[in-house]
């Protein structure tokens, strides 16, 4: 990042909504080693524009994301790219626990009678966030999960992978376009934890350094040239 303007720490088991204007930049940190960031993005000045899980994955043939890659719109545009990772595999297939599997899993808290100490879940949390720009559950799409990472057992079976570095992961985007970012720090669907994770992020806002010709990203895929080309189209006369 080229500057810090804006530092926050949000906990665990809470949602946020913002815009990040195109140019800028968003650091996420896992401040204790159990953090999961459930991520969606749309196209504040149009919102049917939103993250599209699959074009991400398959035009730049991957199964995880990191650094070097570019997250896409259902319009063929490049919402955000990844500039810096020290995780180094990031979910996007697994989508958001659900009130039934936290309930299963660590019992029912709500807020009315716990506050701060309910436990809340990732597809609740992004319909709350969603509401306030007059979006509901038709909305929903494969969100990312940041700081999560999955394997696959000889049957196919995923299961969330535990083994790596815990504390102070970081993962930095860059956003090529105007975006309208929802995110939750729920627990991952896949999260076994005998106790309820809360994983408190921060997240630093700021100035990146601007695209140059030999920028990973750009240059990562041939894919991603024709996605840059399609936000310079889209970006003309602004």
């Amino acid at each position: 990042m080229k500057r810090i303007d804006y530092t926050t720490l949000l906990p665990g088991a809470s949602h946020w909504s913002l815009e990040m204007r195109r140019g800028s930049a968003m650091r996420l940190t896992d401040t204790t080693g159990i953090g999961n960031v459930g991520m969606l993005f749309y196209n504040p000045r149009q919102l049917l524009e939103r993250y599209n899980a699959p074009d991400t994955l398959k035009c730049q043939h991957t199964f995880k994301l990191t650094r070097g890659h570019c997250l896409y719109s259902d319009m063929g545009r490049i919402f955000a790219s990844v500039i810096e990772d020290s995780h180094g595999w990031h979910d996007t297939v697994c989508g958001s626990s659900n009130a039934q599997k936290v309930a299963a899993l660590w019992g029912e808290r709500n807020y009315q009678q716990d506050r701060n100490q309910w436990y809340q879940n990732g597809h609740d949390a992004f319909l709350v966030e969603l509401a306030k720009y007059g979006l509901g559950r038709a909305d929903l799409a494969a969100n990312i999960n940041w700081f999560s990472r999955t394997s696959t057992d000889a049957e196919g079976k995923l299961t969330l992978d535990s083994d790596y570095p815990s504390k102070m992961r970081q993962v930095t985007l860059r956003f090529e376009m105007d975006t309208l970012v929802i995110l939750h720090t729920c627990p991952h669907p896949l999260d076994q934890s005998e106790v309820y994770p809360r994983g408190d992020i921060e997240i630093e806002l700021g100035l990146a350094e601007p695209v140059q010709s030999d920028d990973l990203c750009l240059n990562s895929r041939p894919e991603n040239h024709r996605g840059f080309a399609n936000n310079t189209l889209y970006h003309i006369g602004l």
